[in-house]
């Protein structure tokens, strides 16, 4: 299965699936209407154009170091894990520009004169920051891994990388200006000292600590075959992988110690994830991780059937 041509089409249609039951069961609204909170045809685009960005990023980077949709195929199965997030236009950009991120990031490998590339990369995140503030506060790890993951870190590439963060911002000053109202930049970046403490747990519901124990339990075991086979693959995915992992740790203490913002750091979190469950079911051929193979789906699957019927109790 892990190798078959025919599995990123079948979890296409089963993602199309999982989006309309859970539109029958939560209606959607246009976004006319509900501004960035709604939208369920733009929801459905961005998990388009995100498994496709996801398909190029494995296989430009070659994750996986034989012919396998395994990436992809965990990405839309995670996000059909999470469907309760499907009436959030907003995450759904985040997640798509992050994506696109990488792809741009990961373009720079040991290349400190790749100003187009790093440039583009923190274009996408300050675009996603736009929408996600508390974004601001991975952008000193993206620079780390640009020092020791990425080798590309030089004067000329941290330069670009500010002004790429900087330019969505330029356009919004320009704008601002023009209407004569700071208000919502002033309002944006106070956000940004939003971390209430003690923590409350309370708003997340028993489906969201459903799927973010099982998300962590994939990444452990993930990281695990990773680092087990680790010199089976070229330096420079190990380098990659390296940034998906310290990512993934980054994203689990973030959505445990502020769970107001789970719905962003949730998609993080996925797309940090599915390469290295992506690694562990596409390169496995032994009768415990085929166990394991058929465990994993079946959970997947049976908390993803939990997540559409629980909205149902209250419909």
């Amino acid at each position: 299965m892990a190798e078959s041509r025919r599995l990123l089409p079948f979890m296409a249609v089963y993602g199309i699936m999982v989006w309309l039951v859970n539109g029958l069961i939560s209606p959607f609204y246009p976004l006319a209407s509900k501004g960035l909170t709604g939208g369920a045809w733009v929801q459905l685009g961005c998990l388009g154009v995100s498994t496709a960005l996801m398909v190029i990023l494995n296989n430009s980077n070659a994750l996986i170091r034989i012919y396998s949709r395994m990436v992809s195929a965990s990405f839309i199965a995670l996000c059909c894990l999470t469907c309760f997030q499907f009436n959030s236009v907003s995450g759904s950009i985040v997640g798509l520009c992050i994506i696109a991120s990488y792809l741009c990031a990961f373009r720079s490998y040991q290349d400190k004169t790749a100003t187009g590339w790093i440039f583009y990369a923190f274009l996408c995140l300050g675009m996603a920051s736009l929408l996600f503030p508390q974004l601001f506060f991975f952008i000193p790890v993206f620079w780390m891994f640009m020092m020791f993951q990425l080798f590309s870190f030089s004067l000329r590439t941290f330069m670009a990388s500010i002004i790429g963060l900087l330019t969505p911002y330029w356009f919004l000053m320009a704008y601002f200006l023009w209407q004569g109202d700071f208000n919502w930049i002033t309002t944006h970046f106070q956000s940004l000292a939003d971390l209430p403490f003690p923590y409350d747990y309370h708003q997340l519901t028993v489906g969201q600590i459903l799927s973010y124990a099982w998300i962590v339990i994939l990444f452990v075991t993930g990281t695990i075959h990773f680092l087990h086979r680790y010199l089976a693959d070229k330096i420079k995915v190990r380098q990659f992988y390296g940034c998906f992992i310290w990512m993934s740790i980054l994203c689990i203490v973030a959505i445990a110690l502020q769970p107001q913002h789970y719905d962003c750091l949730m998609r993080l979190l996925i797309i940090n994830v599915v390469p290295l469950i992506g690694h562990f079911l596409a390169l496995t051929r032994t009768r415990i991780t085929n166990i394991a193979f058929i465990v994993i789906s079946v959970v997947t699957l049976l908390l993803t059937v939990f997540n559409l019927w629980m909205p149902s109790l209250t419909f």
